[in-house]
């Protein structure tokens, strides 16, 4: 099968490697409909993170299963699946409890932009659609398996609730479902920075009521002055640096909660201001399961249409081109058709 290899920084390129095979009576095998390249990818892509090369990359995807183990009992081949972008059992006590993504049999992808991914825990990874998806659901399927379930997340730990005003630091693919998950929650307010017409136009389609172009400081004294000096009631982190915990802790109001999923690579962060201003902090690897079967549900009713963040499309063996341009903020996130 064809899938990406990442050879070195900025070098990316497609191969034929061996197809996946079932390995564990738990597995499943699931052909690709669509796949995607994840802001997180860009971290080893632009060598901020250390990786072997040539390592297989990607970890999103939604598909047709054509092969199961023997103790797989949910699923069949045949059926049109989607998945977070790791496995786990969904029966162990993190599971139970709610964090998927911590399962004590947790197992992380690196590989799905690919034609074909093996999924270890089938049974308690895959969630099975009632029929295949017209093509025009797919990228909103596939963006249930990490970004909206993310953006989800991160507006749950932060525990937004009907009325109040939300910021949201980021405007990329995340932040933006985001936003699109505080509407959902019963945010009345929405403030989102963002510099870019493209992202800001699709902030206020999904829920935005303010969009600044301000960062950092500024960001802050004008969310604050928007809120009669009071700060955000709940605020999503969505990017993962020193600077953007900065920005979500000026912009919140004392007594609220940052809810952080953005991946800290290499963060140091300050807690003097949490403190000071008893600001909490929870969030972390999104437990994209745990939502899994409720975004689908929107998703196919018609209530949200989170693939919008597919701003641009690429065959397979563009994908030099898909990384180039999310790193170039030239797209806000690529999906890569598989024929």
């Amino acid at each position: 099968m064809r899938a990406t290899l990442l050879n070195a920084p900025g070098d990316i390129s497609v191969a034929e490697v061996d197809d996946p095979r079932i390995e564990a009576l738990t597995d499943a095998v699931v052909r690709l409909s669509l796949s995607c390249v994840c802001g997180s990818d860009l971290h080893n892509y632009r060598g901020r993170r250390p990786f072997q090369a040539p390592q297989r990359i990607g970890h999103e995807y939604c598909g047709v299963v054509t092969e199961v183990g023997s103790a797989v009992g949910s699923v069949r081949p045949g059926d049109f699946v989607v998945g977070p972008f790791f496995s786990c059992d969904n029966t162990c006590a993190n599971c139970r409890a709610g964090f998927q993504s911590a399962c004590l049999n947790v197992a992380m992808y690196n590989g799905c932009q690919a034609e074909l991914v093996r999924v270890p825990n089938a049974d308690g990874t895959l969630v099975k659609l009632p029929e295949q998806p017209d093509a025009a659901l797919l990228p909103s399927i596939l963006a249930c398996s990490d970004v909206l379930g993310t953006g989800w997340h991160a507006a749950k730990m932060a525990g937004v609730a009907p009325g109040q005003t939300v910021a949201v630091i980021g405007d990329g693919a995340v932040g933006l479902c985001g936003v699109l998950a505080a509407q959902q929650q019963g945010a009345e307010r929405i403030i989102v920075s963002s510099r870019h017409e493209d992202r800001a136009r699709l902030a206020r389609e999904f829920g935005a009521t303010e969009v600044l172009a301000e960062r950092g400081e500024e960001f802050a004294a004008k969310v604050l002055e928007l809120t009669d000096g009071i700060g955000a009631d709940a605020v999503l982190e969505c990017v993962g640096t020193e600077e953007s915990f900065a920005q979500a802790c000026a912009s919140a109001r004392p007594g609220s909660i940052v809810g952080y999923v953005g991946v800290p690579v290499g963060v140091k962060l300050d807690l003097a201001p949490f403190f000071r201003r008893n600001i909490g902090l929870r969030g972390g690897m999104a437990p994209v399961r745990e939502y899994l079967d409720e975004l689908v549900g929107l998703v196919l009713d018609g209530s949200i249409d989170p693939g919008k963040v597919f701003d641009l499309t690429l065959p397979l063996d563009d994908v030099a081109e898909a990384y180039r341009a999310m790193d170039e903020r030239r797209a806000i996130k690529v999906a890569l058709t598989l024929d």
